[in-house]
């Protein structure tokens, strides 16, 4: 989906599509490099990780395996719930294994830091945390994260996997979302 499909529904590109694409690249490099002696197993974070996930394990040189698992704070609504609920648990085993989670946005660190100490429980043998949009002015738990794509401003934001009630996860772009839109 381009800008054009939904023009009037977005209040400003804040990141486009050659400096999305550009900084998976970049990751992907890095994750090969420090992954390079170790069996990564990728989690994305259903369902805001699916396009940043797909274009980073098209965009590494090196073997990974990957895996999905769906937690939910929201509602359908744009502020974080607190409650953090499992939707969709991870298919493989991840005792002894390297993980790295591939998350869309960290605005408040609620959600993530739950998820961090539940998949330590599990005893991976190390785990790192990828996301893709950091918010600073957000955050309320301090979550350690390893690879940051770009921090940004404390909105509300669609597109390259980010949704609102289920649209604009297809925009090619990162973009806040018009308050007329959703009533903001």
């Amino acid at each position: 989906m381009d800008v054009s499909d939904v023009e009037g529904d977005l209040e400003e590109v804040l990141i486009d599509e050659p400096t999305l694409n550009a900084r998976v690249q970049e990751l992907a490099a890095q994750i090969d490099r420090d992954y390079a002696e170790r069996n990564v197993l990728m989690v994305g974070v259903l369902k805001g990780a699916t396009v940043l996930m797909s274009d980073l394990m098209r965009a590494m040189h090196s073997h990974i395996d990957h895996d999905w698992m769906a937690v939910s704070s929201y509602g359908s609504g744009t502020k974080s719930s607190g409650v953090v609920r499992i939707l969709k648990d991870l298919d493989t085993d991840v005792q002894g294994r390297h993980l790295l989670i591939v998350e869309d946005v960290l605005d408040s660190g609620l959600t993530l830091s739950w998820l961090l100490a539940n998949l330590r429980s599990r005893q991976p043998a190390s785990i790192e945390v990828l996301t893709l949009l950091r918010k600073p002015d957000a955050v309320k738990v301090e979550v350690p994260v390893k690879y940051v794509g770009f921090d940004i401003p404390n909105k509300f934001v669609v597109g390259y996997g980010l949704d609102y009630s289920q649209r604009y996860r297809n925009l090619k772009v990162v973009a806040t979302l018009a308050p007329h839109v959703y009533g903001g």
